[in-house]
């Protein structure tokens, strides 16, 4: 990668340093009390917010059969203002969606008693996390001034810790997009053609597939994803400039698309283990559903 680095990546999860931080004014000292105190608090609301998703019933879902929609530019009309028939469709679900959410409903009326305690060490597994990434992400000098990390990790901290967060992030946003300017300007450069260009979008989607050689095949679980298609062909592949161990099973976050004389130049960034990349250059690129 040239631009969307592992660096850059870093980065961007650190534009929001101060988001879900508190002002707690007893933050200022270790406190065993404080800390149980509020580990207790916020170990309450996850457990009632979990449980009130476990207990949503989908049923609710067959309720839009038939609903009425308006067009999305008519929602701005002033009071008073008719909405023509024309502006309006009515929703009809599909055989297939209805046989979709009376699955839903048979695995939620068959479905175990909320299991509190699962749910309550799932919690003490996301503060640990937070506590270490905690110190991950802050500068040393600031985790120095911060008396329990713990406490931070639960969402609270001093006025001026959280006062040094917003500026830390607001620095951070600022050389992120710095990036990311630099990189768009030099893609619109690049001249992708549209039909790779406008497919080559698969973002939070899961390798389950990949395979070496002149031509390389990347199939995709895009269930996470924001596109349908599931197959990528890199055909007459010219070099493997590197690729890294862990690929397959990780998911595909950043890419970067660049022409040469003899086709393109892939750069893949992917999360999981170390971060692996993928970098070849290929004659051309086939994207496909099937």
């Amino acid at each position: 990668m040239k631009y969307l680095t592992k660096e850059w990546y870093e980065l961007c999860q650190r534009t929001g340093l101060h988001f879900g931080m508190r002002v707690h004014k007893s933050a200022y000292v270790r406190d065993e009390a404080l800390y149980l105190r509020l580990y207790k608090r916020k170990e309450k609301e996850f457990v009632s917010q979990r449980r009130g998703i476990y207990d949503v019933d989908p049923r609710f879902m067959l309720e839009q059969d038939g609903v009425q929609l308006v067009a999305l530019d008519k929602w701005s009309l002033d009071d008073g203002d008719e909405i023509s028939e024309e502006d309006t469709m009515v929703y009809h679900m599909s055989s297939e969606e209805r046989d979709r959410i009376q699955q839903l409903i048979a695995a939620y009326d068959a479905r175990l008693p909320f299991d509190e305690v699962k749910c309550k060490e799932e919690f003490s597994e996301i503060q640990e996390w937070g506590y270490k990434e905690a110190f991950h992400k802050l500068p040393d000098e600031l985790s120095s001034r911060i008396a329990d990390m713990r406490v931070f990790a639960l969402g609270y901290c001093t006025r001026e810790v959280l006062r040094e967060l917003k500026q830390l992030s607001k620095e951070y946003k600022k050389r992120m997009m710095l990036v990311m300017d630099e990189y768009g300007q030099v893609q619109q450069a690049e001249n992708i053609p549209e039909h790779i260009g406008s497919q080559f979008r698969f973002h939070d989607c899961r390798v389950t597939e990949l395979t070496s050689g002149k031509q390389i095949v990347m199939r995709l679980d895009t269930q996470g994803g924001f596109t349908n298609s599931n197959k990528v062909t890199f055909d007459a592949v010219d070099e493997i400039i590197r690729q890294d161990k862990h690929i397959l099973g990780s998911y595909w976050i950043y890419n970067e698309l660049y022409r040469t004389d003899c086709g393109y130049e892939v750069h893949i960034l992917f999360s999981g283990e170390g971060m692996p990349e993928l970098i070849i250059r290929c004659a051309d690129i086939i994207v496909e559903q099937e």
